[in-house]
């Protein structure tokens, strides 16, 4: 009996609360860690599609590094919003000019971090996406049977995709009927556009997929959240991407 009422006693309650305390700050920090490290440093995702054959394909997983605070250092020292090379792989997400009410991103933030990333209630898989940035603001560019020409801002010259590029790579080029027009996405051909300032073209590696640049327009440097930097599965291609 005297143990019971020590337990319920002042001293006793006022421990309780500390203890309880303690336990909801410990999870405050490491909630605010969490989204801290995955918001502005490293994440992990999942390729769920074939529009990046034959080097990428669904099933992927990716360790990738955010781009907000690589892009915010780049802004104060120069005035760029977008530090990447061309070729690179990025990824885009396409509802990131979408305003959403915080109680929501509140609330999907909790549970992702609840469940390790594994479950959102905003469904970001559908309009996040791995694509090739090859475009800057100022490029001028077309496409001939899938194959891009780039004059890159202040240049004389136009060359192709892959003699701009940084690092090699090999997309998909599909075989279209010669039948077709060249105004169809599909075609293989696209008259020149002329990027403006903050916009960047992206493509697919599988050219017959026109989910990208040719068919959205243009994304902003906004849209741009990571740069996938390691390929940990599956291990039998475990690399850089």
């Amino acid at each position: 009996m005297f143990y019971k009422a020590l337990k319920y006693s002042y001293i006793e309650q006022k421990h309780e609360r500390y203890k309880v305390l303690r336990i909801f700050l410990i999870l405050l920090g490491l909630f605010l860690l969490y989204n801290g490290i995955t918001g502005f440093i490293v994440s992990t995702w999942v390729l769920h599609n074939d529009t990046m054959q034959p080097g990428q394909v669904a099933g992927d997983r990716y360790i990738v590094v955010s781009t907000a605070l690589p892009s915010m250092i780049a802004e104060m020292k120069n005035g760029e919003t977008a530090p990447y090379k061309r070729g690179s792989l990025v990824l885009i997400d396409t509802g990131r000019v979408e305003k959403k009410r915080w109680y929501i991103t509140a609330a999907d933030a909790l549970v992702r971090f609840f469940t390790a990333q594994r479950i959102s209630i905003i469904k970001t898989n559908e309009r996040i996406y791995l694509k090739r940035l090859i475009g800057f603001p100022g490029d001028e560019i077309n496409m001939t049977d899938y194959r891009i020409r780039i004059r890159p801002a202040g240049s004389q010259f136009a060359l192709t995709e892959f003699e701009l590029s940084d690092r090699p790579y090999i997309p998909n080029i599909p075989k279209t009927p010669e039948e077709w027009d060249d105004s169809l996405p599909l075609s293989g051909n696209m008259d020149t556009r002329i990027l403006g300032p903050n916009e960047y073209f992206i493509i697919s590696d599988d050219r017959g997929s026109t989910g990208d640049s040719r068919t959205w327009g243009p994304v902003s440097a906004k849209e741009i959240i990571g740069k996938p930097v390691f390929r940990y599965w599956p291990l039998n291609r475990m690399g850089r991407p």
